[in-house]
């Protein structure tokens, strides 16, 4: 019963945000396709050593520094193409990272990092549980290599009663809010029925803007800000539709939702677009695409889909129909990957014919795909890679060029990261412009 009414208060919603309620055209994408323009690529090795590595970023700041995210929580600098002797950022002892799906996530930069030195951390804390805690800092006065770790004011805190599904990326979009990716809050099957609850931040996409000072506020504009709201009016006499558009449950923070496991996503610096790879349950992964011109409020299927298809798969019923934005890609557990992984979207100089094409990759089977529209439009998926690497998030650095993390932890018995294999930052660059003696990535 509440699972019926929570899609039917989703479903609500979707009409209340101008989603269509007919027939929808999926244009979804699998392995296989041929993109435009294409050349054989290539991962080099920027730097090794690195204790599980899950996160890249650029500060954008004309220094050319990389700042990789280490699970156990520590941040890395790589200057100059060197990795720094002591990190930027260390908070192990509070992270709690003894399960491969929790640990520091990632770290974002203020837009205005060069003059105001704010950078924003999400990680699961050890002493709340694994709750992801998002926290602003700031860079140390004397050091810009240096995090100042008593600068500390937590923004967000978003409990979590599994150990999985915790999402943990977060990015500024062009419109200057903070993007966060919250997952369906773990175990298995959305056993909470947290997608299509818009009473909940698990499996949904949100958007805030951070306070300099601390904590936040919710844009005017996020699409059930209005939803959320109280209105005064009397029973009879007022339109249906009036009453259709009170959502009091609603939180306010939601940009979009029906979303499984978002781990990783992008913004495509030229056009605003996003791009949201989300982890799909047995059968399918799938890649969410929200243009620049959405004004929020997509629903994005889950739990009522995974990829384009019923879930659960056996049920068998119809996916058209029910105000649901559908993925622009999907792969196939055990015949391509089983854990999708979004690397960016190419803008940089160095390799033209890659030009607007959104990297995804493969935690399972190392896998790399290009995935763009073609000349009609049809979003078109081809394999351009095939590693032996267990990838785990990608980005970009100043100038558009597109940076790649693995690391080789694993589901199952503890294992200390300290004492794993280090692994490496990678940089994707053309087959034809290996650097001679430079390390490559391992093919299958």
């Amino acid at each position: 019963m509440k699972r019926t009414i929570f899609i039917a208060v989703a479903l609500m919603a979707a009409c209340l945000t101008g989603k269509s309620q007919g027939k929808e055209e999926m244009n979804t994408a699998r392995p296989g396709g041929k993109l435009a323009k294409t050349a054989p690529i290539q991962l080099v090795e920027v730097a090794g050593g690195l204790v599980d590595p899950i996160h890249v970023a650029s500060p954008k700041d004309g220094s050319g520094r990389l700042f990789v995210c280490e699970r156990p929580g520590r941040i890395q600098i790589i200057k100059n193409g060197k990795l720094l002797r002591e990190p930027f950022f260390d908070n192990v002892a509070n992270t709690l990272f003894q399960f491969v799906e929790e640990g520091l996530y990632c770290i974002e930069f203020h837009p205005n990092f060069k003059q105001n030195g704010l950078f924003y951390v999400s990680y699961a804390d050890m002493w709340f549980n694994g709750s992801t805690f998002i926290v602003q800092y700031k860079v140390s006065a004397d050091d810009p290599d240096k995090a100042d770790m008593t600068s500390a004011k937590p923004i967000m805190r978003i409990d979590f009663p599994y150990a999985n599904h915790h999402g943990g990326k977060m990015a500024f979009g062009p419109d200057g809010y903070l993007y966060v990716g919250v997952g369906d809050g773990g175990w298995e099957g959305d056993v909470l029925e947290t997608g299509q609850n818009l009473g909940t931040w698990l499996g949904k996409m949100l958007r805030i803007k951070v306070n300099e000072k601390g904590g936040y506020t919710v844009p005017e504009n996020n699409p059930f800000v209005k939803a959320a709201e109280l209105k005064q009016m009397t029973l009879f006499g007022v339109p249906e539709k009036d009453f259709a558009q009170v959502k009091q449950h609603a939180k306010t923070e939601i940009w979009a939702y029906g979303i499984r496991n978002p781990w990783t996503f992008s913004f495509d610096r030229q056009t605003g677009d996003l791009y949201i790879a989300d982890i799909g349950q047995n059968m399918w992964e799938e890649v969410n695409f929200q243009p620049a011109s959405s004004k929020g409020g997509e629903n994005y299927g889950w739990s009522i889909t995974c990829g384009t298809h019923s879930f659960p798969i056996e049920k068998d019923h119809p996916v058209t129909g029910m105000g649901i934005t559908w993925p622009i890609a999907e792969y196939k557990h055990g015949q391509d990957g089983d854990c999708v992984i979004g690397l960016g979207l190419y803008r940089g100089k160095a390799n033209p014919e890659m030009d607007g094409v959104y990297l995804v990759g493969d935690w399972v089977s190392g896998r790399i795909w290009g995935l763009q529209k073609d000349s009609a439009q049809k979003w078109q998926m081809q394999e351009l890679l095939n590693t032996q690497l267990q990838l785990t998030s990608g980005g970009e650095d100043e100038s558009g060029e597109i940076y790649v993390t693995n690391a080789t932890s694993q589901y199952g018995a503890y294992k200390d990261p300290f004492t794993n294999p280090t692994c490496s930052l990678w940089k994707i660059v053309s087959a034809s412009k290996v650097p001679q003696g430079a390390k490559t990535a391992p093919l299958d």
